[in-house]
């Protein structure tokens, strides 16, 4: 089960599609084995880079039972809905097929630190026991989350085991986590997203690993590695390596599209489609992509890598 203790890499897993929408299981399969190979620790399915909001109830069924069957890893699964009685049946559904625990993240609308604190202590009671993951987001939920707020969060909830840390900029909210749980504020996990954009940062001011996806999904692996084996200037020199790519990948609106072209186009996953409403790469911005992914190749060489 999650808990306040886990660390290294989940990844952040797209949903791949057929060309006509249709889910699809085969590179599903193919995609799981992957990130697993490429050094996940755990996995998150049906994020929003999972394009969760564009399945239905039985779609987000299925697909949870096609990962568990599959993966070797802990999951962590997001049961982010408009109500608690979704949230409630989904979170069901997934520990029941095994499940280590679930991703929550605030609704669009919380305002005041009382509404926020209040959210996520009704999350926790309607979860019961399930160990979750607080998903602190405020560039796509618009909900603001201060430090001292998820520290009374965690004080009020015990099942918030993790903070999925995706704030923008963010740097010092971690730095200050930390130093509260040094002063006997319960110590949580903390995961980083953003793509990897912060990660070696992130590791520095005492986040656990990556909670996130990007095209190549071994960077987080190879950065978080090479930092815990205390090889810094290694880790730096992967980092900007990979960081044109990432920095491209960060587009807003475009970045979905870029990672599931890069996946696609390593074989990974057999099409880059996105369910609609969503968007497609131009051939000049595929372009792009390609003359990065191949300067990225030749300086990962050099690395030895």
């Amino acid at each position: 089960m999650l808990d306040e203790t886990t660390k290294g890499v989940f990844t952040i897993a797209a949903t791949p599609f057929l060309p006509d929408g249709a889910l699809d299981f085969d590179s599903l399969d193919r995609m799981i084995d992957a990130y697993i190979e490429k050094g996940a620790t755990g996995l998150t399915i049906l994020g929003m880079m999972g394009e969760a909001g564009k399945l239905s109830a039985d779609e987000s069924v299925a697909v949870i039972q096609r990962v568990m069957t599959r993966s070797t890893v802990p999951i962590v699964v997001g049961v982010s809905a408009p109500g608690f009685a979704a949230m409630s049946e989904l979170s069901r559904v997934a520990m029941d097929a095994g499940a280590s625990g679930v991703m929550v993240a605030p609704p669009m609308g919380l305002r005041t630190d009382a509404q926020i604190i209040g959210y996520f202590q009704n999350t926790a009671d309607v979860l019961g026991d399930i160990p979750f993951v607080l998903q602190d987001f405020p560039l796509a939920t618009g909900v603001q989350i201060s430090t001292s707020v998820i520290l009374k969060i965690v004080d009020a909830c015990p099942t918030c085991v993790m903070l999925k840390h995706e704030d923008w900029p963010g740097l010092e909210k971690i730095t200050a986590l930390r130093a509260a749980s040094d002063d006997g504020a319960r110590r949580i996990s903390i995961l980083c997203g953003n793509g990897g954009m912060y990660l070696l940062e992130e590791m520095l001011r005492g986040a656990d690993g990556a909670m996130t996806g990007f095209g190549y999904p071994e960077m987080m692996w190879l950065v978080v590695d090479a930092f815990r084996s205390g090889d810094i200037e290694r880790a730096r020199d992967i980092f900007d390596a990979y960081m044109p790519m990432v920095r491209y990948e960060a587009q807003p609106g475009m970045g979905l599209a870029t990672r599931k072209y890069s996946l696609a186009k390593q074989g990974i996953i057999a099409h880059p489609t996105l369910r609609k409403p969503g968007a497609e790469l131009s051939k000049k911005a595929m372009g792009e992509v390609d003359a990065l992914a191949a300067r990225q190749s030749k300086r990962l060489s050099d690395l030895g890598l």
